[in-house]
């Protein structure tokens, strides 16, 4: 599928390096069709990175889709330069007046805080709430999942005893749902969290569906409003060496890291990870894109 891009953004050498279809603005120009409006706002801190992930993992439909990356105004990390913000990004000011196909909300390394105690809350309320009206279908990923199944639904998180971290043994519920076409009974997925919303909490709640969860890591995926709000609560856009690249990093800072669970071969961290999550990470990506935005969105957004 082709993603379009801005025509130098680094992420997109990147892209085109795995060979994955990648327009630049002026081949999108010459075309004939409404693309897909998405919106990603990228809470991570190496948003680079990030950008990578989520455009590979929204790369395998047939439509067309305009990415516009978002960050926030109230804080501003230290992480990416910020000459790639002021080119790349815009805020919630810039597109408030727009609406949008779809709408991501990434994860965030703050989940140890209260929710109320993180710089950008007020302004991810506000992006929380817009999204309702001028958004067909959001996609919650993690720590955004958590804050907005706690923002719509006011189920509240809770610190894990150790970080939550590996890939895990989940099993489909519902599989006639169209989120879950394609998936196997039992499927792998990445999760690196600090905390949880309580599976016995979201399968209380009437408005919620879960489709997928796991006996080690709890719920993984859950819906609201017929699609209009879906939640992922682990990281299935992760690379392969993301978690290695996360409990390296924390073991060189002197932190109790935690080894990823049924990741390295024999739990052998100087063995290279096996990629077994990638198929149905793609489905989850495609089925959403397919499904619960382009066959309900409205041709004309405005």
């Amino acid at each position: 599928m082709p993603i379009k891009v801005q025509n130098n953004l680094p992420a997109k050498k990147v892209l085109e390096d795995e060979n994955i279809f990648i327009m630049d603005e002026n081949r999108a120009i010459s075309q004939e069709i409404r693309p897909l409006q998405i919106a990603i706002l990228n809470l991570m801190p190496l948003k680079e990175a990030t950008e990578v992930q989520l455009m590979r993992s929204l790369s395998n439909t047939p439509l067309q889709i305009d990415i516009t990356f978002l960050t926030t105004a109230t804080y501003v990390g230290t992480n990416t330069a910020t000459s790639h913000l002021d080119k790349f990004y815009q805020t919630f000011e810039d597109v408030k007046d727009r609406r949008f196909d779809g709408l991501v909300i990434t994860g965030a390394p703050v989940e140890r805080m209260e929710f109320e105690e993180v710089d950008y809350w007020d302004e991810l309320k506000q992006i929380m709430e817009w999204s309702k009206e001028a958004v067909t279908s959001t996609l919650h990923i993690c720590w955004g999942a958590q804050a907005g199944l706690y923002y719509h639904y006011g189920l509240p998180k809770r610190l894990l005893d150790t970080k939550l971290t590996g890939i895990f043994k989940h099993v489909v519920q519902h599989r006639k749902n169209p989120l879950v076409r394609g998936f196997d009974d039992v499927f792998l997925a990445p999760h690196s969290r600090y905390t949880e919303v309580s599976l016995e909490d979201i399968e209380k709640n009437k408005s919620l569906t879960v489709l997928a969860k796991s006996e080690e890591a709890g719920a993984f995926l859950v819906m609201a409003q017929g699609g209009k709000q879906i939640f992922v609560l682990g990281h299935p856009e992760y690379d392969r060496l993301t978690l290695d690249e996360e409990y390296k990093r924390d073991l060189a800072k002197g932190k109790d890291a935690v080894m990823p669970k049924n990741y390295y071969p024999n739990d052998d961290p100087t063995k290279r990870p096996l990629l077994t999550w990638r198929a149905h990470a793609n489905a989850i990506y495609t089925n959403w894109l397919n499904y619960f935005v382009y066959q309900v969105t409205p041709y004309d957004l405005i």
